[in-house]
């Protein structure tokens, strides 16, 4: 699976609440920009600066710093963020925030842990498209990855005479002989069982030799 696939959110919350002086007006236009621009380590210092110099603490200010660790490519230091983010009041906020945080793990392929934090993103806030999406992508991904599990699980160990067999297979797929290949993977399923072993392998050929029949 792609994880690429993952939906982030793209947009800095600004709070009004933030905005009570010139000054600080400023700093948050700054703070905007640097990562509107794509420059994401001078957006971690911009948005600091806001957070040391007006001693400002709030979940919106967690939340833009996540995004700016995040694409600085500091996941560590996000991920703590976006956890300092989910105990906004704001449930909005707090279920971007786990879904954020739920993209981080899925990165680091801890995929139960970021299916959890894509469902909790979703009873915080039942319209977020973004957290559902994912929920959905990873659930369906980590089913069939399940189900992929346990098929190959039943696959019995191929005999030697199987393997051989599968080697002659490869090397007339190698020649473009898919419909002899396909015969002789045949024909060795019926003389030994574990020859199914290769049953995608076979599954592919009769595919291959269909669509050129047609």
């Amino acid at each position: 699976m792609s994880w690429s696939k993952l939906i982030l959110s793209l947009f800095l919350l600004i709070p009004s609440s933030w905005t009570r002086d010139s000054r600080l007006n400023a700093a948050i236009d700054v703070a905007s920009q640097s990562y509107a621009n794509g420059e994401y380590e001078q957006s971690i210092k911009d948005h600091l600066a806001i957070q040391e110099q007006f001693q400002i603490q709030s979940a919106a200010l967690d939340f833009n710093l996540g995004l700016s660790y995040h694409y600085a490519e500091k996941d560590e230091e996000a991920a703590a963020f976006f956890d300092k983010a989910t105990i906004s009041s704001d449930k909005i906020l707090s279920s971007f925030a786990f879904n954020q945080g739920g993209v981080i793990l899925g990165n680091k392929k801890e995929y139960e842990t970021a299916l959890s934090k894509f469902k909790t993103a979703l009873i915080q806030d039942p319209l977020n498209e973004v957290a559902r999406h994912n929920y959905e992508l990873l659930a369906r991904w980590m089913e069939r990855e399940e189900e992929r599990k346990n098929e190959d699980e039943d696959q019995p160990e191929p005999s030697d005479f199987a393997k051989r067999k599968k080697a002659e297979a490869d090397r007339l797929v190698e020649q473009f002989r898919f419909k002899d290949a396909l015969q002789l993977m045949t024909e060795a399923l019926n003389q030994d069982q574990t020859v199914s072993a290769y049953n995608q392998f076979i599954t592919s050929l009769q595919e291959i030799v269909e669509i050129d029949e047609n």
